[in-house]
């Protein structure tokens, strides 16, 4: 059996090795990866996510962003944090309030050490 090559197209401006896409940064294949276990845990429908991504890319594409596959896993992120809170999985006061948390452990955390949130406080 062969198999067909990608559409090039599809990855326009994302990063390449070869003809296969890849991630820019490591946090974009967890969030790649929590947003498949979510799925397979039963969270929400393939659908549901589609549907999800579909319209953080348009509300951000409506506010102006350029589009040039640099942010596509910010929409990613997005869909993902909204689906989670639509599904009552964690209330989005819940998540600004870790996100804060992990921020002051970044910003407590010397240059080259491993960032924990114990770190923050």
């Amino acid at each position: 059996m062969t198999s067909t090559p990608p559409d090039l197209d599809l990855f326009a401006g994302m990063p390449r090795d070869g003809s296969e896409p890849v991630f820019r940064e490591p946090w974009e294949a967890q969030a790649f990866a929590m947003a498949v276990r979510l799925h397979e845990a039963g969270v929400f429908t393939w659908p549901e996510w589609a549907a999800g991504l579909s319209r953080a890319i348009e509300r951000a594409q409506a506010s102006g962003d350029r589009d040039f596959g640099d942010t596509y896993y910010r929409h990613w992120l997005t869909a993902l944090e909204e689906l989670i809170a639509e599904k009552g999985v964690l209330d989005l006061s819940d998540l600004e309030s870790r996100k804060e948390e992990w921020r002051n452990a970044y910003l407590a955390t010397p240059h080259g050490e491993p960032i924990e949130l114990r770190n923050g406080e």
